[in-house]
C-alpha cells in the first residue's frame, strides 16, 4: 500500500480514530439531534392537525352563523309582517269604532232633531190654538158674515206668521 501513500498502521489509526469518533457522534450527537427533529416534526405535526380542526371549526362556524342569519332574516321577516298584520287589525278597529262613533253622533243628532220637531209642532199647535181662538173670538165679535169671516181668517194667519218669525 506503499504505493499509493498509505501507510497501514497510520491508515488503521485514523480508521478506529473515525469509527470511535462516529460512535460518539452517534450517541452523543446523532440521536439527540435525532429525538430533537423527531419531536419539531411532531410539534409539526400537531400544529398541522391542529390548524385543520381549526378550518373545520371555523367552516362549522360558518355554516353555522349563516344558518342563524338566515333564521334571523326569517323572524325580522315574520315580525314585519304580524307588525303589518297588527297595523291593519288596529286601522280596522279604529275604523269600526269611527263608524260606531259617527253612527252613534247620526243618532244622537237625529233623535235631537225629532225631539225639536216635536216642540216645534207642538208650539205650532198651541199657537194655531191661540189663533183659532183668538179668530173665534174676533168671528163672534163680529157679525157672522161670510166676508168678514174670511177676512179675520186671513188676519189671524197674517198675525201668526208676523209672530212665528219674530220668535224665531
Amino acid at each position: 500500500m506503499e504505493g499509493l501513500g498509505l501507510d497501514l498502521p497510520s491508515f488503521i489509526g485514523q480508521l478506529i480514530s473515525f469509527l470511535i469518533l462516529l460512535g460518539l457522534i452517534m450517541t452523543f450527537g446523532y440521536k439527540p439531534i435525532r429525538n430533537i427533529l423527531d419531536e419539531r416534526a411532531e410539534r409539526i405535526k400537531k400544529s398541522l392537525e391542529q390548524a385543520e380542526a381549526i378550518k373545520k371549526e371555523y367552516e362549522n362556524a360558518q355554516v353555522e352563523v349563516q344558518k342563524r342569519i338566515g333564521q334571523a332574516r326569517e323572524q325580522g321577516e315574520a315580525l314585519i309582517t304580524q307588525a303589518r298584520e297588527m297595523g291593519e287589525r288596529m286601522k280596522e278597529e279604529a275604523r269600526k269604532e269611527a263608524r260606531g262613533e259617527a253612527e252613534a253622533i247620526v243618532n244622537k243628532t237625529r233623535k235631537d232633531l225629532e225631539r225639536e220637531q216635536e216642540r216645534m209642532v207642538d208650539a205650532l199647535r198651541r199657537e194655531f190654538a191661540d189663533i183659532a181662538v183668538l179668530a173665534a173670538e174676533k168671528v163672534i165679535q163680529e157679525s157672522l158674515d161670510a166676508r168678514k169671516h174670511s177676512r179675520i181668517i186671513e188676519e189671524a194667519l197674517r198675525e201668526s206668521a208676523v209672530l212665528s218669525k219674530t220668535k224665531q
